[in-house]
Parts: C-alpha cells; structure tokens; sequence
C-alpha cells in the first residue's frame, strides 16, 4: 500500500473512531452541546461540529435550539429513528412500565397496582402485555426496540439477571428474569436491583448529575441504597452492594425476611411503619402511612421522623466508608418529604465526618416516584447497539462526508 493510501486510510479510521465517540457520548448523557460534547470528548469544537454535521444528515442524531448559562447552544441528542427502549420497574405492590427514546425522554408510560408476594411469571406476563400496548398506544412496534431495561426489589446479580439473595423477593429465586422476558419479547433485556437503577437516574438526569460519587437512598416498603463511585454504579460481586436495609440495627429485634436479626428493614419497612399506629387507626397500609404525614397528623409523623433517624444512622456508617459528595433520598416514604428528610440528614450529620472543603449533602430525589424507571431506560440504553457509520443510502450522507477532513 502506498503512503499515500496508508494515510488516508488512518484517517478514515480516526474518523470512525472519533464518530464512535461523539455517538457513544450521547448515548450515555442523552444530549449535550456541542460544547459540551467537546468537553466530554476531548475532541476540538471545530472537529464535534463536523462530526454533528455528518451525524445529522444521516439521520442519528437531532439537533435543538437551547440555553446554556444564558447564552444559545444546539443540544445534540439521538435520533428518534434510532430506536426506542422499554423500562420496567416491579415494586413490591406496584408496576411501572415506560417507554424512552436516546435522548432520555419518556414518551408513554402506565403504572399497575400488584398483589402482596406477587409471583414472577404472571408480573412478567403483565409486562409484556404492558409493553405491547404502549406501543400500540404511540404507533410503534418492537421492531424498534433496542433495548429493556428491568428494575426490582431485591439483589441482582447482572450477569445472570438471576435474584442472588433467597427470601428477599418470595417467589422470584432461580428465575433468570433477563431470559423470561426476552422469551416473551424478543428483545435484549437487562436486569439490576431499583435502587441502583434510581442511582443510575439520578446521577445521569437527576440530582446527582455533576457528582463524581453519590449515594441514592430508596426508603420504600423495604430499604435499599445505589452506589455510584467516579460516576460508575458500584453493584459489588453478585449485586449486594447497597443493601443497607439487612444492616443490623436491633441484635435483639425481630426475624428478616432475609433470615437475620434485627436488619434496617425489620425497623423502617411497611410492617415496621404501621404496627405502632394500628390501635389507634385500625388497618393500614404505607399509602396510608404517607397520605396521613402529608396531612400533619402527629402520630404518623412521629413514626416516619423516626424511620428517618434510623435511616440516616446506617447511611452515615455507608457515608463514611464511600465517603459521597450527596446522598439523594427517594422511594414512596420520601414524598413525605422534610418529615422524612429533616431526621434522616441530622442523623447523617452527626455520625460522618465533618468535612469542611466538601460537607456531605443531603437532598431529595429529583426524579420523584420516576426514578427507578427512568433508571431502567438508562440502563438499557447505554447497553443498545447503536449504528454509527454513515452509510451513502442515508439521504445526504455522501454529500455530508465528501471533502470533510476532521480537524483537531
């Protein structure tokens, strides 16, 4: 091969490569400037600009009018043609499903009610069926999904998609929940714990964006934590990283359901929660709970400002061993907001260590009751096989890459 054509073809490959990147760039953060994009990359501005350029007469990637620090920027995002991605969140009583596009959007979802200990095969059944009508719904097919994204519960070990700790979610141990649904769909499915899909949301989209480590904090009908270190979700071997509501807090205390004495969960769970109120208010449930905080009722504003406490005490202990920048506090008990939150960051105060150049914030969620869902999309977006060479039977992309010679 001559010089000459050795030359040209690095640069044909530097091209590819630095397409790659800008591609894979969006793909991870949903959109960005150009500027952005830049600073993300470490590509010069001149050379993301041509690169944006041929992207979007090839039709993979869109471009917005919007502002930055007062000033006009083109936000750069995927395309919708790309494709779309399923999330799937499966609470304990509850089901989520959604569906996003690559710039992060959530373009239809619904919510179903589920039953107490609610088997795996019929709550995977309802997602699909889930699945297939928001489809139906906006026009689209699972021909264009490229992904699904599933949130639950319990330990995940993410190579398996199997549940790794028996006794945490009754009736879903030894299913590889991954290869059921993909069975049902057809579509490559991922699967990880909620919290750590709620860290993934937050720290990508939500409250947690800009922090290298954080810590979100699920306080639920069980309590769990996600861990990102240097903007990574930490899952530790076989998924059990976070699991904050089996620490021991009682040694005296009642049995888990994960077979210890005395775990968080055993105290600030939904069991935990309406016990003490039962004589007074008869049955109940956490929306109860919730509902009757919200509206001042002392009582029960006195159990979740306790359940706060006890929260903040074993996050310190995790706050000091990662040593976080923010702790972000979501799931259902976190709508009761600062009655909630008050007690739980004190406690955390108290127990770190105080850190004048960086002290530890305490803050809720963004993303709401949306958290975990939208942290499913991330999750199996980032996992999507996304086409990044500009092919000539893409209208104007011949003309978009003829002459163009990548700068910087």
């Amino acid at each position: 091969m001559s010089r000459r054509g050795a030359a040209a073809g690095s640069q044909t490959a530097l091209r590819e490569a630095n397409k790659a990147l800008v591609v894979g760039t969006v793909q991870r953060y949903g959109g960005l400037t150009q500027v952005e994009l830049a600073a993300a990359t470490g590509l010069s501005q001149a050379t993301v600009s041509n690169i944006v350029r041929e992207l979007l007469a090839a039709g993979l990637v869109d471009t917005a009018v919007t502002t930055r620090s007062g000033r006009r920027a083109q936000l750069v995002t995927l395309a919708r043609r790309v494709g779309l991605v399923v999330g799937v969140q499966v609470g304990h009583r509850h089901l989520r499903v959604a569906l996003g596009d690559f710039a992060h959007e959530v373009v239809a979802e619904q919510a179903l009610p589920l039953p107490y200990e609610h088997p795996s095969d019929t709550t995977l059944d309802r997602a699909a069926l889930l699945v297939m009508d928001l489809l139906e719904r906006i026009g689209s097919d699972l021909e264009e999904v490229v992904g699904i994204g599933v949130g639950v519960p319990a330990p995940v070990d993410t190579d398996t998609g199997m549940v790794s700790v028996p006794g945490v979610m009754p009736g879903w141990e030894g299913e590889h929940l991954g290869q059921v649904l993909t069975k049902r769909l057809g579509r490559p499915v991922h699967v990880d714990n909620d919290a750590n899909l709620g860290a993934l949301a937050e720290a990508t989209l939500g409250a947690a964006r800009g922090y290298r480590d954080a810590v979100y904090v699920r306080a639920s009908y069980g309590t769990g934590a996600g861990i990102v270190i240097n903007g990574q979700v930490h899952r530790g071997f076989a998924g059990t990283a976070g699991e904050i509501g089996h620490v021991q807090v009682d040694p005296t205390g009642h049995i888990c359901r994960c077979g210890s004495r005395g775990c968080l969960d055993t105290v600030v769970g939904e069991p935990a929660l309406v016990a003490p109120l039962r004589a007074a208010h008869g049955s109940l449930a956490l929306r109860d709970v919730i509902a009757r905080t919200r509206q001042g009722d002392p009582g029960f504003v006195r159990v979740v400002a306790d359940a706060g406490a006890a929260i903040g005490a074993v996050v310190a202990g995790l706050g000091t061993a990662v040593n976080p920048q923010c702790v972000v506090v979501g799931g259902e008990l976190s709508e009761t907001g600062e009655v909630l939150l008050g007690p739980l960051r004190e406690s955390v105060r108290r127990r770190v260590l105080p850190n004048q150049i960086a002290p530890l914030e305490v803050v809720p969620a963004r993303l709401g009751q949306r958290a975990e869902v939208v942290g499913a999309l991330v999750l199996a977006l980032r996992a999507a096989d996304v086409p990044v060479r500009v092919t000539a039977d893409l209208p104007g992309a011949s003309a978009a890459a003829d002459g163009r010679a990548e700068q910087g």
